[in-house]
């Protein structure tokens, strides 16, 4: 049965809107720069939207808008002509350009106008402002809230506030008026030709229950530079940088840490698994980005068993807000995630993951070692609560029945389905994170080893157990050949459908050679492999849609994952996933979003957009960092003295050069030849 429009509820499409960020404070704006109250629109801090209107007029019409473009990712200029305005004729002769920058807990907006007109230009500009003081997840979920009353207008300042949260507006020289619940900032002008006028407003937001702040250093990697033959990868990799540059967040309570929010505009904060992946893919670039999300993440992990938040001992979280998170999945069931949260499967396993592989890339002993006992912890949880039936297997289930039904990075209700559309009944035992948790139990145990800590065998013995179980339980068969099942479901039978899930157990070792032969074909062939990416479900499947957003759709950080796995097995397929890749992140201009429809690009020669896709994304803008270290086959053993790089072959990008990078403290340049040779200094 259709659903009234009424009663839809529809989450705001995001992607044909124009950004401005600088975590936690974000702009989001049509593209002539208004903000209309429509949808996402509106000036937010941390969890909380300010104002929902920010409309300019001159002379109580809005002026014609002819451009914008970006600024540098915290600012943005739009450029309009009021045509009522100048000489009479067809060149315009009076121009309004609006710069907007955004700082952590500052919006800057200006506006200037200029004039080549014969006679001086008088003109009235009001900007129009009204709050809202919305939820971020009540606006997600596209409820609409009333006007929120000023609290104060007067001394040339607007204030609101609620719940802690407080906005203020000053305008130097302007007239400030109250309209119902609306207010205006009115300048009256005198433009000379030839003459510039600027105008400004500022909007300051403090928000006194915030976890998450700006961090009081600045980034840890410097600049990283790339010259190639294909052109392509230097503009990709220099937008990648700048866009994680304006994701960078603290916690208020150690803000000389650093971690990266997940994404705007909804993930503006501490995600366990997508911060420690995004980590993990900028090793390359950074040690000290994945050491301090490590600690931040340690700092809170897990210490009890409690049902209703998730918690575990040795667990890492999910996610930390300043309050509830009313999430809405797929199937329609509606609830609040806890303000810390710990469900999900995996960010533990990926926890000792990247502290081992921070290790490997130099990361300080000073660093790791005191980390020591929390990685024990993790790993204890992997054999204790991760596999909670003692099959070796990990899996999960939300024994609060308020929390997310599935917990790996795949967390929509919808997400662990069969070849026929019918789901998965919980617990639920992920394919790929039976990849992480061997990985972690063997490598954490290296670790653990070279640090002198004894009783490391147990580690491997129990990965060794959960190697045999996998390839009983896991493996299936089509006409095509063998796979794994994306899961196994309650009654431990395999969930039989071909995912990109597979992908991600590329390079942990828990295949063997004729194992990961088969994974790496199915993964590329046409089902799989859109020409933009890897789907996260064949198109085969009777539940694949292009635009579902875990059944069918690309994810940018998903392929880049798989194309980590493929380069780790040294497969001939980096090539083929690799162009895949950079075709799409260069057809978003560098900025990818969290994801993107499945269409095949010989069907469409453009990936299509995902219209409620967030961006920038962190782990999507760290996928271009991790598509490069890829191609060139980087890895690092810094406490064995190496570094190398192993280009893909056939070699196609063409002389190039890798400048900027980091291992163990020290720069690292690659030189890669047109044939594929490279040099590493180091």
């Amino acid at each position: 049965m259709a659903i009234s429009p009424s009663r839809r509820v529809q989450q705001p499409w995001l992607h044909d809107l124009v950004l401005v960020v600088s975590a936690p404070t974000q702009v989001w704006s049509a593209s002539d720069g208004q903000v209309r109250g429509a949808g996402l629109q509106g000036v937010l801090h941390t969890d909380r939207r300010l104002l929902h209107e920010l409309v300019l007029t001159v002379d109580g019409l809005e002026p014609d808008p002819v451009a914008h473009h970006d600024a540098g990712g915290d600012a943005h200029v739009f450029v309009s002509v009021p045509r009522h305005l100048g000489d009479d004729g067809p060149d315009p002769t009076v121009r309004v350009t609006r710069r907007r920058e955004v700082e952590p807990g500052l919006v800057r907006e200006q506006v200037t106008i200029t004039t080549t007109a014969r006679e001086p230009v008088d003109c009235d500009v009001r900007l129009r402002l009204c709050a809202d003081l919305a939820r971020l997840d009540d606006i997600k979920a596209g409820v609409r809230r009333p006007a929120a009353t000023p609290s104060r207008v007067g001394g040339g300042e607007v204030s609101w506030h609620a719940d802690g949260f407080r906005g203020t507006l000053h305008a130097h020289g302007a007239r400030l008026a109250r309209i119902g619940d609306a207010v205006t900032v009115d300048w009256s002008l005198h433009v000379e030709p030839g003459q510039v006028v600027t105008r400004e407003l500022l909007v300051a937001m403090e928000d006194a229950a915030a976890v998450v702040t700006s961090p009081d250093r600045s980034a840890t990697w410097g600049d990283v530079g790339i010259a190639s033959a294909d052109r392509r990868l230097a503009p990709v990799l220099r937008q990648a940088l700048s866009d994680l540059r304006l994701l960078r967040l603290a916690p208020v309570d150690a803000p000389d840490e650093e971690f990266l929010g997940a994404g705007a505009p909804w993930f503006l904060t501490l995600f366990g698994r997508d911060s420690l992946w995004s980590a993990r893919m900028l090793l390359p670039v950074t040690t000290e980005l994945a050491g301090s999300t490590l600690r931040v993440l340690a700092a809170r992990q897990g210490s009890r068993s409690d049902p209703a938040n998730a918690e575990q001992p040795g667990k890492i979280l999910h996610e930390v807000r300043s309050e509830a998170f009313g999430v809405r999945e797929r199937e329609g069931h509606a609830f609040a995630l806890p303000p810390v949260y710990y469900g999900t499967i995996d960010a533990t396993p990926l926890w000792a993951l990247t502290l081992h592989d921070a290790w490997r890339w130099g990361l300080s002993t000073d660093q790791v070692e005191p980390w020591l006992p929390a990685l024990g912890r993790a790993l204890a949880w992997q054999v204790e609560h991760g596999d909670a039936d003692g099959d070796h297997l990990l899996e999960y289930v939300d024994e609060s029945g308020q929390g997310l039904s599935n917990q790996g990075w795949k967390d929509s209700g919808d997400a662990v389905r069969r070849l026929d559309g019918s789901l998965a009944n919980p617990p639920v035992a992920l394919c790929e994170v039976q990849g992480y948790a061997y990985a972690a139990a063997s490598r954490g145990a290296d670790l653990l080893e070279a640090f002198g800590v004894a009783g490391t065998d147990r580690w491997r013995e129990w990965a060794a157990r959960l190697q045999t179980r996998f390839r009983e339980r896991f493996w299936v068969e089509d006409a095509r050949g063998p796979f794994p099942a994306i899961a196994l479901d309650g009654d431990k039978r395999p969930v039989v459908s071909l995912t990109s899930n597979i992908g991600h157990l590329l390079g942990t070792g828990l295949l063997d050679a004729g194992e990961v032969d088969a994974v790496a074909r199915r993964l590329v062939a046409p089902d799989m492999l859109s020409g933009f990416g890897i789907r996260t479900m064949s198109r085969d499947a009777a539940g694949y849609s292009a635009t579902g957003y875990h059944v069918g759709s690309v994810w940018p950080h998903d392929t880049a994952i798989c194309l980590a796995g493929l380069a780790a097995e040294r497969r001939p397929e980096v090539a083929e996933v690799g162009e895949a890749l950079l075709a799409a992140l260069h057809a978003f201009e560098g900025r990818p979003p969290e994801l993107f429809a499945g269409d095949a690009r010989s069907d469409h020669p453009v990936p299509i957009p995902y219209p409620a896709a967030c961006r920038p994304q962190a782990w999507s803008a760290a996928a271009s960092v991790s598509l490069v270290a890829s191609l060139a086959g980087l890895d690092a053993d810094v406490p064995g003295g190496t570094m190398r790089s192993t280009p893909v072959q056939p070699w196609r990008l063409g002389p190039t050069r890798l400048t900027g990078l980091r291992a163990g403290g020290r720069s690292v340049d690659v030189d890669i030849d047109r044939d594929g040779a490279a040099t590493v200094d180091w």
